[in-house]
């Protein structure tokens, strides 16, 4: 897969995919910009999910639009209780008031507010600061933007597209609050991991996602992989960071897991990694909307294993923190 090391154009004005756009990029290099509503028949997905995880929480939180509804997520599941706090809603045909998700290159600010939640991400002073507020659920977060990510784009067809950046080693500091209880974050055990999307989707798809960070033998390590929904395409989105700089790999990677036991444990394997995640927490979360279904299964927990990047160069992932997902959609 090419490499992409200037700013390009994901799509035209009419929604075509650039051809010039298909490849993987080191930083946020693609232009995302894709026409809204039904001149693409009304297909257009866009979003920005982190994902945290610390000694004490697992944190989720996504604002997406998707061209006839917005969704909001704040999700905590809390270790030493086993507590998960969920909020969700949905709105059909949001305004620009509601949601407003840029398609343009970073700094960015992205928010939405509906339902009893809020959420504002906006970059500034090397990172991201994450704000969400709900009336169980609140968090002042800052990411720090501090090495290598993954851009790709998978080219289904001309009309239909994703363009997806993945940040996935980013130390995190601040606050989250559930009921009433203040958790402080930070630490060389806490992270944040970036999952932005902007695009024009198949009515359904199925995809594997996992991720992992921490520090091994003195080496900071990002793990980022992804099938199933690149399958039968020439993207992937697999890599290893090290100490900031990443590492791709092309060639699809092989999945096991039972979904019938939460706390069986998920193996990847390829010819450049054969790693486990022993799951602490499984969340499966489910909605049946009228213009949206989806399942998720998301196992959390620590990797064991080992990756080896290009120059043949084998590094442990053992005790890496992550989590890693099979997800369902209709939407």
């Amino acid at each position: 897969m090419d490499e992409i090391t200037a700013p390009v154009d994901l799509g035209s004005a009419a929604g075509v995919l650039n051809p010039a756009a298909v490849g993987f990029a080191r930083s946020a290099l693609h232009r995302p910009v894709v026409p809204s509503g039904a001149k693409g028949g009304w297909r257009t997905k866009r979003w920005e999910y982190w994902g945290i995880l610390t000694p004490e929480l697992a944190v989720g939180l996504t604002i997406a639009h998707l061209d006839y509804a917005s969704t909001l997520q704040l999700y905590v599941f809390e270790r030493g209780t086993g507590k998960e706090t969920s909020l969700d809603p949905l709105k059909i045909l949001p305004s620009y008031a509601d949601v407003s998700l840029p398609d343009t290159l970073p700094p960015l600010t992205a928010f939405g507010a509906f339902g009893g939640a809020g959420l504002r991400f906006h970059d500034a002073d090397g990172g991201t600061r994450l704000q969400a507020s709900s009336s169980r659920i609140s968090a002042d977060l800052f990411a720090e933007a501090d090495g290598d990510v993954l851009g790709v784009v998978v080219p289904w067809s001309a009309s239909r597209y994703q363009y997806t950046l993945k940040d996935v080693a980013r130390r995190v500091s601040g606050t989250v609050t559930v009921d009433g209880r203040t958790y402080p974050v930070g630490g060389a055990d806490s992270f944040a991991v970036l999952d932005r999307g902007r695009g024009r989707w198949p009515y359904s798809q199925r995809w594997n996602w996992g991720v992992g960070s921490g520090t091994v033998d003195g080496t900071r390590l990002g793990l980022q992989i992804g099938g199933k929904w690149t399958a039968g395409t020439p993207a992937t989105e697999n890599a290893l960071i090290v100490d900031g700089r990443l590492h791709h790999y092309d060639g699809e990677l092989e999945f096991a897991y039972d979904l019938a036991d939460p706390a069986s444990a998920w193996r990847v394997h390829g010819p450049w990694i054969d790693a486990t995640l022993t799951p602490f927490h499984r969340r499966t979360a489910v909605t049946n909307a009228v213009v949206i279904s989806a399942r998720t299964w998301q196992a959390f927990g620590t990797w064991t294993g080992t990756a080896r990047t290009p120059d043949g160069t084998e590094y442990s992932l053992d005790g890496l923190g992550g989590w890693i997902e099979e997800a369902r959609n209709r939407w």
